[in-house]
């Protein structure tokens, strides 16, 4: 069989695993008899849910605890089949899956639980992240927010933080499932009878992913620097309320920023 023809029939064999059934597409490619084939299919089927869903349980571990492991596994098999993996790296799949819970009818009741899984899949990211500065900022970089126009400026978070807005309250969500105090979800049940939306920003602490809810200035801050823009127009998107000097300190104790950089260093590290 040639490379072409073998790459073919591989290709309709994935196909049809995810599909579901064989249908008779199948006919002519398997070498085996159709029974043998048969099972031989179910038993790829079954294993690749499986291999599916340790790797979004890995992923999604908040998710897999409110949803409960038998409507889980139901959940990654889905995806499985809808959203088959594109790389042999499987801590690289699931990308998709809180898109796929935001649209599934029989979990519109648990609305909440998309934005849950979008803070799962954040803190994921956050922990293959690749490292950042050895130091958080540079003193020369410091020093231009005292004397440059902050039009000029941009400052540079470092890489895998992330701020995962929702109408729900998701970072006391993911603190609860994480914590072993007796009544964990006392807070839980408070925010919810509150109706409190939260801003959860995620990042690494050496290899500890670390979770934090931020008021409204913060947030608006801290999104307009994830999406790159001036401080200034960082600081017009915080608001009036906004204090930077308490931001900026808890910046450089917790790691959150990599560097201060003048627009055309800026500029030209995006071009890189």
């Amino acid at each position: 069989m040639s490379t072409d023809t073998e790459a073919q029939r591989q290709q309709l064999l994935l196909s049809v695993l995810w599909r579901g059934s064989a249908d008779g597409a199948l006919a002519g490619w398997l070498r085996d008899a159709p029974a043998r084939a048969a099972r031989g299919l179910s038993a790829y089927r079954s294993n690749g849910e499986a291999l599916a869903a340790r790797a979004l349980a890995a992923s999604f571990p908040t998710v897999a605890e409110l949803v409960g492991e038998d409507s889980f596994a139901a959940l990654a098999a889905a995806h499985w089949r809808r959203w088959p993996p594109t790389c042999g790296d499987m801590a690289t799949y699931g990308a998709s899956l809180p898109d796929m819970i935001a649209g599934d009818e029989q979990l519109a009741g648990e609305a909440y639980l998309a934005d849950c899984a979008r803070l799962d899949w954040a803190v994921h990211q956050a922990e293959s992240a690749a490292d950042g500065p050895p130091s958080p900022a540079d003193v020369q970089g410091l020093q231009r927010l005292g004397s440059d126009d902050p039009a000029a400026l941009r400052m540079q978070l470092q890489p895998g933080l992330a701020l995962v807005s929702s109408r729900w309250p998701v970072a006391t969500i993911w603190s609860a499932h994480r914590s072993r105090e007796p009544d964990r979800f006392a807070p839980v049940r408070e925010a919810f009878a509150q109706q409190r939306g939260e801003h959860a920003l995620v990042w690494r602490d050496g290899w500890r992913p670390c979770v934090s809810a931020l008021g409204e200035a913060d947030a608006g801050f801290t999104q307009a620097l994830l999406n790159a823009s001036p401080l200034a127009t960082a600081l017009d998107a915080a608001g009036a309320d906004f204090e930077f000097e308490p931001w900026l300190l808890q910046a450089l104790q917790q790691g959150w920023l990599a560097a201060v950089l003048s627009r055309p260093e800026a500029d030209a590290g995006d071009d890189e």
